[in-house]
């Protein structure tokens, strides 16, 4: 057993050997007497034993390195390496001892990658312990308890060859009860670069630092003219906040030499939670946002961070490509909503940042590329598109990995990342252990890449798009120490696709068929851009009635670039429910401006007027709307004399507007009547409103009582006239009697004019329909008995005597 163990990557002391040897053959031999005279344990006895053998040998005790500084040694520097070992067994291990371990040196990128995935505590591959004193030891491990450990060893003490990646491991060696013998219980492997003289051929490394966010702000603004945004929900706050993932990164980042790779979105964004905005909460109620000063800060320092330095915008929101090229170019508008995103790209980033942006590259997903999306991504304008080496992988027999810049044809570029380090910062790095093995697994490639050939090469690193803020650490560890490096120097992303490509690199971008179906699996279904597309349907049917269509072409614009963001992978339920809720606001805004509805109207005559009621309930006008009335039974009721009729109308924000329609009944009953809002282009605009006319006023009854009203009123004019007649002949007359016809005593003959008049006449003049009064009253005539009569028409109703 005790050969066991130094077969296991031990080296115990030719004396400890021989001890142990001798006290093994003493104590094994009663044993074996004792095993040849006893029965066989019974296998639940043994499998309790490889039980406690399992959870007390290798692998039992955990090792975490959680500092190795510095991280690329120089010859007169000291190395410490820091961090713990946990016991993870159910036994406590005794005689414990953690040593460092220095491997020979590996030879490519792929050594690299075959140590780092290692997962056996067989330490015979990863070198001999330094020993000496550069050891520490512990008396006892108990079960469950972590120990920390530091220990520190001179460079010139690792007994370094040549530049290179050295292997470099730290173990804890140590004894269980139940096996007594000294082992590796537990090793952690990490890298050692090893550059002590300096590259004679730096390499040109390219670091991009992406600032893009989830999609925050909604299509929906106040009602007010100041148009206060309205976000999702605070979360952003809580990214720009001191130790937010987003300030980490602009605080990390401007200490460094990078290429900032934005998203105008997210700039917006925070541009607008400077002033006032609104926040959704439960049901349609907001709540005002504020985190104005916190936004403000994060802002100022960003603009500090990229003065001088490289800037590159991506389209407004960093729309998905892969899943326009793959679900949307078929779906009519898909492509111009690109176009806009790139288009407004560069003027969010000037008024923000105040720094002239380059908009020429495009970045898919992974940097994943098949035909479809390098056509759709250079279709906005873009002459670069950022791949990466597991897509456009290398099939020339390369010996080294050639510089980033591709020629793919049509006069697009392909700039390829380094696959390799550009994921050496993904999953949780929030363990300083995990971090400190991303970082010198992320340099030990660089300087590898290095030493593949003394040519100059250009590479680009591209991460993932959104590092968490431990994420971010590491990053900033590593190109710290990169660029403080002797093999890398830092360059511009620009300067890098414009470097001489390698002959010989591949060119070929791949077809669809080698496109990830992991990748595929989450990009945003044809649906979402149908649904985008019926959006933008209802938005150019209302915006033409707006006085003022800037007030919501742009936000709606923008939100329905948020629609199509990378931001939504993995979060397909979140996605449709941005959709979905865009599409509701801009129904109902549309919904303000609508007809009040009508109950039944009755017309009691042969022509009537018809008002119906346009209301606006937004903040602005609405014009170049037309409102048309149509009879669904012409040849009852005639609307402008015509089956239907049509009027322009204009309303003020906050305002309504009656339009009348002339209308003529031709014959009794009920007549539909339909008033439906058109705009000037023809188009439908909102819910029609029906309602019922009733015609009441042509029977037969009303058609003889309007005759026998004119009658009337004919006789009543003829027998006018002949009365002025009559008693203009009595005025004649009675002039004649005051000459001939006065009495001898002086009084008035009363067998005068007057007592010659024949009964009929005197019945006319006694009748209170008489015309006496109209003629001129003489001195000597008696005082009329009855009142004068008016001389007018009869009215409607009055009775005419003949």
């Amino acid at each position: 057993m005790a050969e066991a163990a130094d077969f296991q990557g031990m080296s115990p002391s030719p004396a400890r050997r021989w001890m142990r040897r001798t006290g093994a053959l003493l104590a094994g031999a009663p044993l074996l007497a004792g095993l040849l005279q006893l029965p066989a344990a019974a296998p639940t006895q043994a499998a309790e034993q490889d039980s406690l053998k399992a959870a007390s040998g290798p692998g039992t005790v955990a090792v975490a390195v959680d500092s190795l500084t510095p991280t690329v040694p120089g010859e007169d520097d000291t190395l410490t390496v820091s961090g713990t070992v946990t016991n993870e067994g159910k036994q406590t291990v005794t005689d414990a001892q953690v040593d460092l371990r220095l491997g020979p040196a590996l030879s490519t990128r792929s050594d690299i990658d075959t140590v780092a995935q290692r997962t056996d505590e067989q330490a015979g591959l990863d070198g001999s312990p330094v020993g000496g004193k550069y050891i520490k030891e512990f008396d006892k491990l108990t079960p469950g308890v972590s120990q920390h450990f530091s220990i520190s060893v001179p460079v010139d003490k690792l007994d370094l060859g040549g530049e290179g990646v050295y292997q470099f491991a730290v173990s804890l060696a140590g004894e269980t009860a139940a096996q007594p013998w000294n082992q590796v219980l537990g090793i952690q492997r990490t890298f050692l670069p090893w550059q002590p003289d300096g590259a004679d051929t730096k390499t040109k490394t390219t670091v991009l630092w992406p600032l893009i966010s989830t999609s925050h702000m909604t299509a929906e603004t106040g009602s007010n003219e100041s148009q206060t945004p309205v976000f999702r929900d605070d979360d952003l706050a809580e990214e720009l906040a001191p130790g937010g993932r987003l300030q980490q990164l602009v605080a990390l980042g401007k200490e460094l030499d990078v290429t900032w790779v934005i998203d105008p979105d997210l700039l917006a964004s925070v541009d607008a939670m400077t002033d006032s905005y609104r926040v959704q909460g439960e049901g349609d109620t907001t709540t005002a946002g504020t985190h104005q000063e916190v936004a403000k800060q994060w802002l100022a320092d960003l603009q500090g961070a990229v003065q001088d330095q490289e800037v590159v915008a991506l389209p407004f929101a960093d729309p998905d490509l892969a899943s326009l090229a793959h679900n949307g170019t078929d779906v009519t508008g898909s492509l111009s909503h690109l176009k806009e995103a790139t288009d407004v790209a560069a003027d969010t980033v000037r008024s923000v940042l105040h720094v002239e942006p380059t908009t020429d590259f495009a970045w898919p997903v992974n940097g994943a590329v098949d035909p479809s999306i390098v056509k759709v991504a250079t279709s906005a304008g873009a002459d670069k598109v950022i791949a990466r080496s597991d897509s456009l992988l290398e099939t020339g027999g390369l010996p080294y990995t050639p510089s980033s810049a591709r020629p793919i044809g049509g006069g697009t570029t392909a700039v390829v990342a380094d696959a390799r380090m550009s994921t050496a910062f993904q999953g949780n790095l929030t363990k300083a252990s995990t971090s400190t093995l991303a970082v010198q697994r992320f340099l030990a490639q660089s300087l590898a890449l290095n030493l593949q050939t003394d040519k100059q090469r250009s590479i680009v690193v591209a991460p993932q798009r959104m590092p968490t803020a431990s994420q971010a650490q590491a990053m900033a560890d590593a190109v710290e120490a990169l660029q403080g490096g002797s093999w890398s120097e830092a360059q511009e992303l620009t300067a890098a696709a414009s470097a001489k490509p390698d002959s010989g690199s591949t060119t070929k971008v791949p077809s669809s068929s080698r496109y990830s179906s992991s990748l595929r699996k989450q990009e945003l279904p044809r649906a979402a851009f149908e649904q985008i597309a019926t959006t933008q349907d209802k938005l150019d049917n209302f915006k033409v009635i707006l006085t003022d269509q800037s007030r919501v072409v742009t936000p709606f614009g923008r939100a329905m670039n948020r629609e199509m963001s990378t931001s939504w992978r993995g979060r397909s339920a979140e996605a449709a429910d941005y959709r979905n809720g865009v599409e509701a606001y801009i129904n109902s805004l549309a919904g303000q401006v609508t007809l009040i509805d009508k109950s039944e109207t009755k017309l009691s005559g042969r022509s009537a007027t018809i008002p119906v009621t346009v209301q606006n309930n937004l903040v602005q006008g609405v014009d170049h709307l037309v409102l048309r009335l149509t009879s669904t039974s012409p040849r009852r009721l005639e609307i402008g004399g015509e089956t239907w009729d049509e009027q322009p109308v204009s309303v003020s924000g906050g305002h309504s507007q009656t339009v009348k329609f002339t209308t003529s009944a031709q014959a009794n009953g009920q007549a539909t009547v339909i008033a439906q809002l058109y705009t000037e282009d023809g188009q439908k605009y909102g819910a029609p409103v029906t309602f019922d006319v009733k015609v009441t006023e042509f029977t037969a009854t009303v058609m003889l009582v309007i005759g026998g009203g004119f009658l009337l009123l004919v006789l009543a004019g003829f027998r006018m006239y002949t009365q002025r007649k009559r008693a203009a002949a009595r005025e004649a007359e009675e002039d004649g009697s005051q000459e001939t016809g006065e009495a001898e005593d002086g009084s008035e003959n009363p067998e005068g004019p007057e007592s010659r008049l024949t009964s009929e006449e005197l019945l006319e003049e006694e009748s209170p329909a008489g015309t006496r009064a109209d003629a001129p009253e003489q001195q000597s005539d008696p005082t009329p008995d009855t009142a004068a009569e008016s001389a007018d028409p009869s009215g409607t109703g009055e009775r005419v005597d003949r």
